[in-house]
């Protein structure tokens, strides 16, 4: 998943804000205190925020560019 999501990184620079964490590298208090605010149980998981922070989707497993982008354009 780290090339498709590296791309959509690359590609929506400046339009969109992606976010993306490695958990194995990550501080765990910040791991465990983001899986406790959007429930993640599972590796990967994709939570798509509204800019008013509320979540409009979350997708758990491999996800294609396409149904990342989708998801993407309906933040918009």
């Amino acid at each position: 998943m780290k090339p498709v999501v590296d791309g959509l990184v690359k590609k929506y620079a400046g339009r969109y804000d992606i976010r993306v964490m490695n958990t194995s590298s990550a501080d765990p208090q910040v791991v465990g205190a983001l899986a406790q605010k959007y429930r993640i149980q599972y590796v990967p998981t994709f939570v798509f925020v509204a800019s008013n922070g509320s979540v409009s989707r979350t997708i758990v497993g491999a996800a294609s560019v396409a149904q990342l982008e989708a998801e993407l354009a309906k933040l918009t």
